[in-house]
């Protein structure tokens, strides 16, 4: 009789479950049982091990054999656990010593010759190593640029199980082919298993969008996307340099071809580079989702994510058979989520983004378990104002029916919209401003200002898990951070009118407080509350419209 054991990690959502995988040969009929709650990929599992360790020299045990995957209450799936499965038999066989792989982290799938492919889920399962206090992990060489992203873990990288067999035997290391198919621009099959088919364009960090407002450019989301590009909008531009600097969600609404699109395809280049912690939450969603772009193991720009409007709520909030897997609002985390045609979306999906717009992450909860994930996003609305989208347009000629203007612009409900601190009105864009002026600022002259207000807000939060003016608790910023005196007296006016509900007043402060760091004031005064308001709710309380020259 013979028995071994090494680890591997179950991923629930992005946090990883360390999960004992143990191998025990007795005497009896051969026959090969897997226990502890495993999926159909899992359970499939069996035949690849099998073929894997036979095709790679190794002798196949002629006896009872039973893989136990502990703690058993914890549902399992996917391929990575066939590393160690393979490792625990082998050693249980006398092939390898077990005390040779007891305190190695596994993961990894085999093919039928005994290569060794990538998985998803590498970043998040080695920082799930990490915290359970293991320092070396195997994974495959095609992913250990990811893996190496975790401090303090050795992480070794083999194409094949006969090289891993010889590494713990301290044995001499065969030569393994690449396994890329032949001829240049081919794709190598060994980082299939790394992404999901139509999990979106390219790196999946800047889903390219089709139609909308575009103001006369053309083209998605790329590095090369400028604001200078926009012609006008002086007022939806200081928006959108305010949502960036403060984290605040974005409502632009206005006629076709005004630039909505346009404008929000250009908010993630003005926001600040990601720093290091977030840079792996970011990447640990994208690696569990199979969209993390090959050769980039880690993400450090802020990604942006446009749903088309006929997206389903478990597509936006996750979910999925089985257990769920991440959705726009995830893959969106510490970046953009837009909405193009906002009210074109089901109500029942747009109700949905409420809870992750307060909380910063979602909770799923299914039949085969419950999944948090991360969903801290600037959200970007944009939406016409009736249906043929000429309601404010002059002369345009709109046809819609009063009744079927309300209820267009009823389908973003007013609980919504409360969390939305940013609504602005994009008008069409006339001749002068598209032909007599020049190029408007460049996306590089405001990510500089974006920058020096967010360090202003860094230092004023420092000391707090908060580090953007859009994340403050509104009780806090009242208490801790009171603005000057009298500057409040335009919005309890509004609150006492109705127009503000407490969640507005605490959303103008908020703005207010972004609109003082980009001009350099020490605290928000009357001017900034005002300007903050009329960036809510379109009413200009005296001032000059926002964004004029």
């Amino acid at each position: 009789m013979g028995f071994a054991r090494t680890c591997s990690v179950a991923l629930v959502g992005v946090e990883g479950v360390v999960v004992e995988v143990q191998a025990d040969l007795e005497p009896g009929l051969a026959a090969f049982t897997l226990v502890g709650l495993p999926d159909k990929s899992l359970v499939e599992s069996r035949d690849r091990v099998r073929a894997a360790i036979v095709n790679s020299g190794e002798v196949w045990p002629q006896k009872k054999l039973t893989v136990g995957l502990s703690p058993a209450s914890v549902p399992k799936g996917g391929s990575g656990f066939d590393l160690a499965v393979a490792c625990a038999l082998l050693a249980a066989n006398e092939r390898i010593a077990p005390s040779a792989i007891a305190d190695l982290m596994m993961i990894g799938e085999l093919g039928l010759d005994g290569r060794v492919r990538p998985v998803r889920g590498v970043l998040p399962a080695v920082l799930a190593a990490a915290d359970a206090g293991y320092r070396q992990v195997v994974v495959p060489e095609r992913t250990v640029a990811e893996a190496s992203l975790v401090p303090g873990v050795a992480v070794l990288g083999v194409r094949s199980l006969r090289q891993l067999v010889a590494v713990l035997n301290d044995e001499p290391v065969p030569e393994e082919e690449e396994g890329a198919l032949p001829g240049e621009g081919r794709p190598d099959p060994m980082l299939a298993g790394l992404t999901v088919p139509g999990g979106g364009v390219g790196s999946g960090l800047a889903t390219s969008l089709g139609g909308g407002d575009r103001a006369g450019a053309e083209g998605g989301v790329s590095a090369g996307l400028d604001l200078a590009d926009v012609a006008g909008q002086s007022a939806a531009r200081l928006a959108l340099e305010v949502a960036a600097a403060g984290a605040h969600h974005l409502y632009l609404k206005g006629p076709p071809g005004a630039g909505k699109t346009m404008l929000a395809e250009r908010l993630p280049g003005i926001l600040p580079p990601l720093t290091r912690q977030e840079s792996l939450e970011v990447t640990a969603v994208h690696s569990v989702a199979g969209i993390l772009p090959a050769g980039r193991p880690l993400v450090d720009t802020p990604p942006f994510c446009a749903p088309h409007h006929s997206a389903t709520m478990p597509s936006l909030v996750g979910g999925g058979s089985g257990l769920p897997r991440p959705g726009a609002v995830s893959l969106a985390h510490r970046g953009v989520l837009f909405l193009d045609e906002a009210p074109e979306f089901t109500v029942k999906s747009l109700e949905a983004l409420r809870q992750p717009l307060e909380s910063g992450h979602v909770v799923v909860a299914r039949s085969a378990g419950v999944m948090r994930l991360p969903a801290r996003f600037t959200l970007v609305l944009a939406a016409n104002p009736c249906p043929c989208g000429r309601y404010s347009m002059l002369g345009a000629g709109c046809e819609c029916s009063p009744t079927a203007v309300r209820r267009y612009q009823g389908r973003l409900s007013g609980p919504l919209l409360d969390r939305v601190d940013l609504r602005v009105d994009v008008e069409a864009v006339g001749r002068s401003d598209l032909i007599a002026r020049g190029p408007g600022e460049s996306t590089a002259v405001v990510a500089a200002r974006v920058r020096e207000a967010r360090e202003r807000a860094a230092v004023r939060f420092a000391g707090t898990p908060w580090r953007a003016n859009g994340d403050v608790p509104g009780h806090e910023l009242r208490t801790r951070w009171p603005v000057a005196p009298g500057a409040l007296h335009a919005a309890e006016r509004d609150m006492e009118r109705g127009l503000l509900t407490a969640r507005g007043l605490d959303r103008v402060l908020r703005v207010a407080w972004t609109l003082a760091d980009l001009a350099g004031h020490a605290r928000p005064d009357a001017e900034d509350i005002r300007a903050a308001l009329h960036l809510r709710t379109g009413v200009s309380h005296g001032l000059a419209p926002v964004g004029s020259p």
